[in-house]
C-alpha cells in the first residue's frame, strides 16, 4: 500500500492535537509531522517534538527560501509545515499526520495532492468554550479572538473530505483510524494497480480456455 498525508484540522480546542497523538500511539504505520512556529511554548512542550519553535526571521527567511509546504500566520503567530519532514515520514513507508489550520490545508493539499483531509467539529458550541477554558492559557480577549476564528474554520467544512465529532476522544480516534484504513484501500492508492488487474485477467482468459477444449 502507498504511504500518504493525512491531515486533521479543527478549531482550537476541539482536540486535534489529542487525537493525532492517540493515532501515533496505536499505530505503527503513522508517524507525525513535526510543524514550526513562532509562538511560545507552552508549559510542558518540547522543541523539536510538539512543534519546532523558531523566531520570526528564521522562519521568514524559510518561507521565502520555500521550504514550507504550507504556512499561515494565526492568532499573530506564523505557523508552517516543513516539507523535508514530510517526505522524511513518507521515505519511511508511514502515512504522515499532521494536525494544521484551514489556511495551511489547502496549500498542503497543493503541494500533496494525495493528501486525505479531516475536519474534527466540536460536539457544540458550549462543549467547546468549556474546553478552552479548562486550558486555562487564555484571556477572554483571546478566547473571544479563538471562538471567530472558530466561526469563520467551520465555513471550510465542505473542501474536507471527512468529518468526524470528537464527543467522545476514543470514539473520534477509532473513526480517524478507520478512515485511513479505508483510504489505504482506495483504487488510485493500490500500487501497481494496473498490473496486477492484468495478470489476473490474463490468467482468467487462460483458465476458461482450458474449460473450453
Amino acid at each position: 500500500m502507498t504511504s500518504f498525508p493525512v491531515v486533521l484540522s479543527a478549531p482550537s480546542g476541539v482536540g486535534k492535537t489529542t487525537i493525532a497523538r492517540r493515532l501515533m500511539g496505536q499505530r505503527d504505520d503513522v508517524g507525525y509531522s513535526v510543524s514550526c512556529t513562532t509562538r511560545a511554548a507552552r508549559p510542558g512542550e518540547t522543541n523539536g517534538v510538539d512543534y519546532h519553535f523558531l523566531a520570526e526571521d528564521e522562519f521568514l527567511r524559510r518561507k521565502d527560501a520555500g521550504e514550507f509546504a504550507e504556512w499561515a500566520l494565526v492568532h499573530g503567530k506564523h505557523y508552517g509545515t516543513l516539507r523535508s519532514e514530510v517526505s522524511q515520514v513518507l521515505s519511511t513507508g508511514r502515512h504522515v499526520l499532521m494536525d494544521i489550520d484551514v489556511q495551511g490545508a489547502a496549500q498542503f493539499a497543493s503541494s500533496f495532492t494525495d493528501s486525505v483531509l479531516i475536519f474534527v467539529l466540536p460536539p457544540s458550541v458550549d462543549a467547546l468554550v468549556e474546553r478552552l477554558r479548562q486550558r486555562k492559557t487564555e484571556t477572554d480577549a483571546q478566547l473571544a479572538e479563538r471562538l471567530r476564528n472558530a466561526h469563520a474554520e467551520l465555513k471550510q467544512v465542505e473542501r474536507y473530505h471527512h468529518v468526524v465529532v470528537n464527543d467522545d476522544l476514543d470514539t473520534a480516534v477509532g473513526q480517524v483510524s478507520a478512515i485511513i484504513d479505508v483510504e489505504g484501500l482506495n483504487r488510485s492508492r493500490v500500487h501497481a494497480l494496473d498490473a496486477q488487474v492484468s495478470g489476473l485477467l490474463e490468467r482468467l482468459e487462460e483458465q476458461i480456455a482450458s474449460y473450453q477444449l
